[in-house]
C-alpha cells in the first residue's frame, strides 16, 4: 500500500519538475488577496475538485476556497472556522459561502465504522482510550450528518453566530428546493443570500452586508 502511494508521488513530483522548468504556473500567478472578497467552505469530495469552481465561475485567485470532509464547521474553533477567521481579517473576505452536494462521504459517517476500520488497520482500544482521556470525543469528532440541507443551515449559523465574527458581517440561510436556477434563487433571497442546486446537489450560501 505504501509503495503504491509512493509511487504516485514520485509522479507527481516528476511532473511537477517539469510544470516549474517549462514555467506553466505563470498563468496562476496571482497574490494572496481574494478577488472577489470571497470565502468557500466546502466538502474535498474529488467530483468537486474541478466542478465547484466551474459551476460559481471562480478562476484562480478568485476566492479563497476551504475543504474538509463534509464542508463542515463541528465546532466554534475548529480548523474550519479558524481558517474563516483568518480569511475575514487578514484576507479582506467579505463573503462566505457554505457549499454542501448530495451523495457526501460524510453523511451517515460514526465513529463506530471508524473504530472497526482503525481496529482492523493495527490502531489498539488502548490508543483509542487515551484519547479519550485526553478529552477529545471521538463520537463527535468523527460523527457525520444525516440531511444535507440541514447540516449546511447548522454550519452557516456557527459562523454567524460565532464571537469573532465582526458584527458588520451581516449572515443569513436559505434553502432552495432542486429545480430552481441560481438566477431564480437570488432573486427569491433576501439580503443577498441563496442557493444553487443542480443534478440532485444542496448549495447554500451566506453573504456579508
Amino acid at each position: 500500500m505504501y509503495l503504491g502511494i509512493t509511487r504516485m508521488i514520485d509522479q507527481i513530483i516528476a511532473y511537477n519538475k517539469t510544470f516549474v522548468e517549462q514555467k506553466d504556473y505563470e498563468k496562476y500567478l496571482t497574490d494572496k488577496y481574494p478577488d472577489k472578497k470571497l470565502a468557500v467552505l466546502s466538502c474535498m469530495d474529488t467530483r468537486l475538485t474541478e466542478l465547484l469552481p466551474a459551476a460559481l465561475g471562480l478562476k484562480n485567485g478568485d476566492a479563497k476556497i476551504i475543504k474538509n470532509a463534509g464542508g463542515l464547521v463541528i465546532s466554534a474553533f475548529d480548523s474550519a472556522m479558524r481558517s474563516l477567521i483568518v480569511a475575514i481579517y487578514e484576507l479582506g473576505v467579505e463573503e462566505i459561502m457554505v457549499v454542501a452536494h448530495s451523495h457526501c462521504g460524510a453523511c451517515h459517517m460514526s465513529y463506530d465504522h471508524f473504530h472497526h476500520e482503525m481496529i482492523a488497520r493495527g490502531v489498539t482500544d488502548e490508543t483509542l482510550d487515551t484519547i479519550r482521556k485526553c478529552g477529545i470525543n471521538l463520537d463527535h469528532w468523527l460523527e457525520g450528518f444525516k440531511d444535507t440541507p440541514e447540516s449546511v443551515r447548522k454550519t452557516v449559523e456557527t459562523i454567524k453566530t460565532h464571537p469573532l465574527v465582526p458584527k458588520d458581517v451581516s449572515m443569513n440561510s436559505n434553502h432552495v428546493e432542486s429545480g430552481m436556477t441560481a438566477v431564480d434563487a437570488y432573486k427569491q433571497t433576501t439580503g443577498a443570500c441563496g442557493g444553487i442546486d443542480f443534478w440532485g446537489n444542496c448549495w447554500e450560501w451566506t453573504l456579508s452586508g
